[in-house]
């Protein structure tokens, strides 16, 4: 009796409030039938929770928050601007460059009786790059870049640990250089910020929009340095922004055929590489589906078909250098892996260097 009465009580206050609404706006609510049930970025999520949580294990819930925090950004400087004074004042906001620094450190090393550092190929970095951190822990953000003295932005931000791959390459003066997978840029801005790379038609940077997975043929054994940042699952961004979500139902096919896709850019990669010369694989995935397999399984393909011989370098030298700025993940197979953490709060960023043998 008295559940009726309490329905009895609901019915009446919601005629009550339905009646204080002018006529003229009431309306009933419709949904869409093409409306879709979850939004892109909360599939994303819903995955994530299923496929990280095992690859993992007890890091995964200090990674998905950090995820869902608000990123952490890294200021470029822009060396056709007046580096100098713009790195003056990045310093003036407690900023460090943390490439020059882990260079200076890497290079004290001898004197202070350490370990001998590895082969110079595993350690090569591509140098003139000038790139502000914040420290870990600080949150601070930088202002935004603005067009400086000589009409070009001072510096750009950008996720910091995008800069390991292009650093990873190991550019020297006058290399041949593939940018195999540009859009939408960062990498490429940061690799001509170098000063290294060979313009092969003496007149200017060419930019194509060729079929990437046929480079191997259209120039095989031609490039010293090759970068391959494939299309991934871009984590933050799908959990982060519905647009452009490869987490929308209409794309779980394209989802599903990404591991084959970056196979078959790495390969070409590789194949457009000189004998001798250097290749890095690189994803802002955390998938090891799209980062060590893809790694392994394009090996052996051109041991196979190609009889091609390729060797992973060892990069944990390069990630001790790092280490201060960076979280690494630990227990990668092959490749380095940074991994978010609310501390410094960059990537996820995977990068596997690759010497062609043969």
């Amino acid at each position: 009796m008295a559940a009726l009465v309490v329905r009895g009580v609901r019915g009446v206050l919601r005629c009550a409030e339905f009646a204080t609404i002018p006529r003229r706006h009431r309306h009933k609510k419709k949904w869409a039938a093409t409306e879709p049930k979850f939004p892109a970025t909360q599939l994303a999520l819903q995955n994530f929770d299923m496929t990280y949580s095992v690859q993992f294990g007890d890091l995964w819930p200090s990674i998905r928050v950090s995820l869902l925090s608000e990123q952490k950004y890294g200021a470029l400087v822009n060396n056709f601007a007046a580096w100098d004074h713009v790195s003056d004042e990045l310093q003036q906001l407690s900023a460090r460059d943390f490439v020059n620094e882990a260079i200076s450190h890497r290079e004290l090393e001898p004197e202070r009786g350490q370990t001998a550092a590895p082969s110079p190929a595993s350690w090569a970095y591509s140098p003139n790059l000038r790139c502000f951190t914040f420290d870990r822990g600080d949150v601070s953000r930088f202002p935004p870049s603005r067009f400086g003295s000589l009409g070009v932005m001072d510096y750009y931000l950008m996720d910091a640990a995008s800069l390991l791959p292009v650093l990873a390459l190991g550019l020297q003066p006058g290399n041949t250089v593939l940018d195999l997978c540009a859009a939408p840029g960062g990498k490429t801005l940061a690799l001509l910020q170098t000063g290294c790379c060979h313009i092969r038609d003496r007149s200017q940077v060419r930019v194509t929009s060729w079929d990437g997975r046929k480079w191997g043929e259209l120039e095989g054994d031609t490039y010293d340095r090759v970068l391959v940042d494939v299309p991934c699952t871009t984590d933050r961004h799908s959990l982060r922004e519905n647009d452009n979500n490869i987490f929308q139902r209409s794309r779980k096919k394209e989802r599903q055929m990404l591991p084959m896709l970056q196979v078959q850019l790495l390969a070409a990669g590789l194949l457009a590489t000189k004998p001798g010369g250097h290749v890095v694989y690189s994803t802002c995935s955390l998938s090891h589906l799209q980062n060590e397999c893809v790694v392994q399984g394009t090996i052996e393909l051109l041991a196979n078909q190609y009889s091609i011989q390729v060797q992973v370098e060892d990069l944990t030298h390069f990630r001790k250098l790092f280490m201060d700025t960076f979280s690494f993940f630990p227990s990668c197979q092959v490749g380095e892996l940074v991994i978010p953490n609310l501390m410094a709060n960059f990537g996820p960023m995977y990068f596997c260097k690759m010497c062609r043998l043969t």
